[in-house]
């Protein structure tokens, strides 16, 4: 999930136990008054190098050459434990089934049309799906609860491991997936900022506020819809067209049908159910759907604290959908403090919400299976949305063959614009979702901040977020929350203002420095005002970004260094302090910048070879429609995360679709991409980091006239995910994924040179030349030095050689590549003009010493050798060294669900690599274990690693570890049925600098090498247990490496 309102269930860094003190805050997003875990998707595995959690890159293509029974990644998954699993079928889908069976033609809609299921074509060719997935599934004897054959092609169904195994090797069989539990991610004026309003902004010219964004279809696949909202207002439904308004929705018999902007119609429903009747869809709310079979069957009765109807128990999804397409002129107010109108990015737009996230009574459990997701998305395409926002993900990334990424593949096969959320795990690295290409991944950025001023009794002034300081407070004496701390309270909890830490005694009518972390901002000030306080400053210790959060008591939230030297004036004697409202110092905080919570790049899952984020938007202090059964009685509310800013891009998508109906999502988002501007830094400098900003900040009132765009679709899809090492069974030729047809240059591993590729249509006569700017340590070639286009719809190729000449090797150069030149606008008769354009690229490379197509080789029995490719990225010696091998040294485990077993380790400097492992016994259906491994520094245990798959069978692998005191921590979540515990296998592997058990040998263990010269390395073991697992390491001549498996399952 991407907010902090709503993240998954099992991902806590914190826990009962004192020593483990990872931080709560999560981010950007404002959250309840109950504290929340971070959220992920299910992952099997997490590789952390040392501290900083960089995982080994990916595999690339596969080995030459390996010995009999020998295996080297990338490599098919072999062991399943027993659950619910999405079986994908490698024949596309209807949305994106483009011919080739004889009889059928394609069924894929042509551009700007809606996917047709009553055509003859779609019919037959649902009934060969139909008869494939019946047959696939027979074959391993399985009864799938749930088809899917629009935007996925397979089913879903309760699997053994062996089903499991057998069905991934079935040669019509393109993944076999756990079915995952995923979560709802959690100017001063967002359409003022974004220059939608005024007599030039961008509305005006698509007819107003009443026009902007008309018979177009936003869908939103979230927690549901609080319909009484004003945001939501529209006329009841009519029985019949109004030839008058064309585009107006109305009822036809149990549907609800609307003529869109491209003459398309629009099919939905208002189904009913929980305090949701059919009467409450409208105009504007044109549809409302719920798909919970899955949730409500893991969590039924009282354990799902939700409307079973489309009706929204937590406000994401009402605050998502309102600020994607609400209506304009909505007076907002919150606490009975009014902040003027609110309005959708396309007011004129209708809504279709597509429920499949749910509320639990533990709210850890909150969030929504894969499979209601899949569902939601197939309604969504069937119904025919033009855009659909999605503000769900998770804080690791998806791999770009998970389900909900390929059923997103063929919603924009079928013209639909799909905006997601990056996530709010930011600043580190490589911590978004949603790497795929053919979704728009969204960055948070924010607006002209909301802003407060607290003034020390010592002359100092600071300006911070604030939301509820609307006049003086003080002067009144100022206290740190740790020297105000009630005895026997947690020093540490009482420093962030944990509930229950304040001593009313010596907090009554003072303002309170509360440190930020740990619990959520807004508990902190209800401590605040529960010990007697007047006020609050919330001060960042570390940089973290501020946000205007509507707190119990007046608060300012202050930026480190700053909240630093508040917290250090506060510990003084007589100590004093003034709130004001606004900015009173003499220095304006710039915008728009990059939250500090907003997830970044590179991307893993595509070994950085795809640039994402793809683009930034207003995430922070959103304010817009809220669900006020679930938010203490608020009709509006202020929100941050990048869930707030994906709905901007949903929106002005809306836009662009009515603007352009016949555009396609990719050309959309090149439009998006190539006009947008850098971001600023604090000081006020530009942000150049493409992995922050994506392409930068979106720009409306230039997004329309872009000059060329970078177009693709599911040719382009399918060769992608081939180059990338995925079968899709369509014989899509592979294409180095460096070379996707996307407006940014993205290479994650290059050796010595590398030349990508990229095709332009030009939107209007035009001609440019490139200039390359940054990209340092780096010659950059491109060609042809001129495009010139004398029509619009022309297509051109040009190629960026990237060649190496002393960027440091592991580190990425970043620059643009712009082409620069003119365009002519005007008619055939020579009345127009010219004026300047510019289409910019971000560009992001690695040069490597090394690149490994195989960080993870393995061999089973007593002896065995594997060899794989490495490329050499530098001239002169090259050598391998081998280390281990570690036997596996453990004993048996048991945990009930939620319960914890905790082993603790000391690593020894020196130390090559750990691997702590929880394999539960494959005969646990519905068993699931958590591993989370803690560095113990100075009695404190900071999360250096986590898995937490939808199984119970986890692993996780530090690579070169810091010396020092490590506990690993075995979590239950479910048990198999009928069972109360399970069973595990517990086991770690020290790969020790010295020593180890058999005989374990690689080659070549020295020689000279060239720049960009393949090298085949092979690793050998004999003397081996066959009964006995083992680890080692196989170090290459820059301290990189592969992880060696020798008997894993045992």
């Amino acid at each position: 999930m991407h907010c902090s309102r709503f993240p998954h269930r099992r991902s806590s860094l914190r826990s009962a136990a004192e020593w483990r003190r990872g931080p709560r805050d999560n981010g950007g997003c404002m959250s309840r008054t109950r504290a929340r875990r971070v959220s992920r998707w299910a992952i099997s595995s997490l590789t952390v190098v040392a501290l900083v959690g960089a995982a080994p890159g990916t595999a690339g293509a596969a080995p030459l050459v390996a010995s009999p029974g020998a295996t080297v990644a990338p490599v098919a998954q072999t062991e399943f434990a027993p659950g619910r699993y999405i079986v994908t079928l490698k024949k596309s889908p209807v949305a994106s089934y483009t011919g080739g069976t004889e009889g059928i033609p394609a069924t894929k809609p042509v551009d700007g049309a809606k996917i047709d299921l009553s055509s003859t074509a779609a019919r037959r060719y649902l009934t060969m799906l139909a008869r494939d997935q019946a047959a696939v599934a027979q074959s391993a004897g399985v009864a799938p609860t749930d088809h899917y054959s629009i935007a996925l092609n397979g089913f879903t169904a309760g699997l053994t491991g062996e089903q499991a195994q057998e069905l991934a090797a079935n040669p019509e069989v393109l993944s076999v997936t756990k079915d995952a539990f995923v979560k709802a991610s959690d100017d001063r004026v967002d359409y003022d900022f974004l220059k939608l309003s005024g007599n030039n902004g961008l509305w005006k010219g698509l007819g107003g506020t009443k026009g902007a964004g008309k018979g177009i279809v936003i869908g939103v696949i979230d927690t549901g819809v609080w319909p009484e909202s004003k945001s939501f207002a529209g006329e009841k439904l009519g029985t019949k067209a109004d030839p008058k308004n064309p585009t107006k929705a109305y009822k036809q018999g149990s549907s609800i049908v609307m003529k869109k902007a491209n003459g398309q119609t629009f099919t939905g429903a208002c189904e009913t159910g929980e305090e949701f009747t059919a009467d409450m869809c409208n105009t504007k709310l044109i549809s409302a759907r719920w798909f919970g079979d899955s949730f409500l069957a893991a969590y039924p009765g009282d354990l799902t604290n939700d409307y079973e109807s489309p009706r929204d128990g937590d406000g994401h999804g009402t605050h998502t959908g309102s600020t994607a397409g609400g209506n304009y002129g909505v007076q907002a107010s919150v606490d009975g403090y009014g902040y003027g109108a609110i309005s959708g990015v396309a007011p004129a737009a209708s809504i279709a919400v597509y429920k499949a996230l749910w509320t639990a009574a533990d709210p850890d459990n909150s969030g929504g299976f894969n499979s209601d997701i899949l569902a939601a998305v197939d309604a969504a395409v069937s119904d025919g949305v033009d855009v659909i926002n999605f503000s769900v993900g998770s804080t690791t990334e998806s791999s770009i063959d998970d389900p909900i990424e390929l059923a997103f593949l063929s919603a924009a096969a079928a013209g639909i614009f799909v905006s997601a959320s990056a996530g709010n795990s930011g600043p580190g690295s490589s911590t978004l979702d949603h790497p795929s290409p053919w979704l728009t991944t969204v960055a948070a950025s924010t607006l002209q901040p909301r802003e407060g001023s607290v003034k020390l009794g010592n002359g100092a002034v600071y300006a911070g977020a604030s939301t509820t300081v609307l006049s003086q407070v003080g002067p009144l004496p100022l206290v740190a929350a740790s020297a105000v701390a009630l005895p026997g309270a947690v020093a540490a909890d009482a420093t962030r203002c944990y509930e229950g830490t304040l001593d009313p005694a010596k907090v009554a009518g003072k303002i309170v420095e509360c440190d930020r972390g740990g619990n959520d901002r807004v508990a902190k000030s209800a401590e605040v005002k529960r010990a007697g306080g007047t006020a609050m400053i919330l001060a960042n210790v570390t940089v973290g970004g501020v946000n205007g959060d509507v707190h119990s008591v007046p608060t300012v939230h202050i930026e480190s260094p700053n909240g630093n030297a508040v917290k250090a004036y506060a510990q003084t004697a007589g100590a004093t302090a003034t709130l004001v409202p606004g900015n009173i110092t003499s220095t304006p905080t710039p915008y728009p910048q990059i939250a500090g919570f907003s997830s970044r790049g590179p991307s893993t899952s595509t070994d950085g070879n795809i640039l994402k984020p793809d683009i930034a938007a207003p995430g922070v202090d959103i304010l817009a429609a809220i669900a006020p059964a679930s938010n203490n009685g608020r009709d509006f509310d202020f929100l941050s995360g990048t869930s707030m800013a994906a709905p901007h891009i949903a929106g002005l998508a809306a836009l662009y679709k009515q603007k352009y109906p016949k555009w396609s999502p990719m050309a959309i988002k090149s439009a998006m991409m190539t006009t947008a501007y850098d971001l600023k830094n604090a000081d006020g400098s530009k942000n150049t980091d493409p992995f922050a900003q994506g392409a930068g900040h979106v720009d409306p009132s230039k997004m329309f006239s872009p000059g060329m765009i970078f177009n693709a679709g599911v040719g382009d899809w399918l060769s992608f995910l081939e180059g990338s090492g995925f079968d899709t069974g369509s014989g899509a030729p592979a294409k180095d994924p460096s070379d996707y047809n996307q407006a940014s240059i993205a290479v994650g591993q290059l050796v010595s040179s590398q030349t990508v590729t990229r095709s332009v249509t030009s939107t209007q006569p035009g001609i440019y030349k490139p200039q390359i700017t940054g990209v340092k340590g780096f010659k950059v070639a491109v060609s042809p030095s001129i495009l010139f286009f004398d029509r619009a719809g022309q297509t051109k190729s040009f190629k960026v050689t990237l060649t190496r000449t002393d960027a440091a090797l592991g580190e990425y150069s970043t620059g643009f590549l712009s082409w620069k030149g003119a365009v002519y606008t005007g008619s055939k008769r020579g009345f127009g003009s010219i004026k300047p354009m510019t289409v910019r690229l971000p560009i992001a490379v690695k040069p490597v010493a090394l690149k490994n197509t195989a960080p993870v080789v393995s061999i089973e029995g007593t002896s065995g050798s594997v060899t794989w490719d490495t490329f050499a990225g530098f001239s002169g010696p090259f050598t391998t060294k081998g280390f281990g091998l570690a036997a596996g040294v453990g004993e048996d485990g048991n945990v009930t669900a939620d319960g914890e077993n905790e082993y603790p380790l000391t690593v020894a400097e020196g130390t090559k690599l750990v691997r702590f492992s929880a394999y539960g016994p494959d005969d646990s259906s519905g068993a699931d274990i958590d591993l989370t491994v803690y560095q113990i520094i100075d009695g404190v245990g900071y999360a250096v690693g986590q898995s937490a798959s939808a199984s119970a069978q986890e692993h996780v692998d530090l690579v070169a570890p810091e010396a020092g005191d490590y506990v690993a921590v075995v979590a239950g979540f479910s048990n198999a049925a009928g069972t109360t515990s399970t069973d595990y296998l517990w086991r770690t592997y020290t790969v020790a600098p010295e020593g180890g058990v058999g005989s374990f040998t690689t080659s070549p263990a020295s020689t000279t090498v060239k720049a960009g010269q393949k090298v085949p390395v092979t690793a050998s073991a004999s003397g081996l247990d066959a009964n006995t697992s083992y680890l080692g390491w196989v170090e290459f001549v820059d301290g990189s490496g592969s992880i060696f498996e020798a008997n894993r399952s045992k």
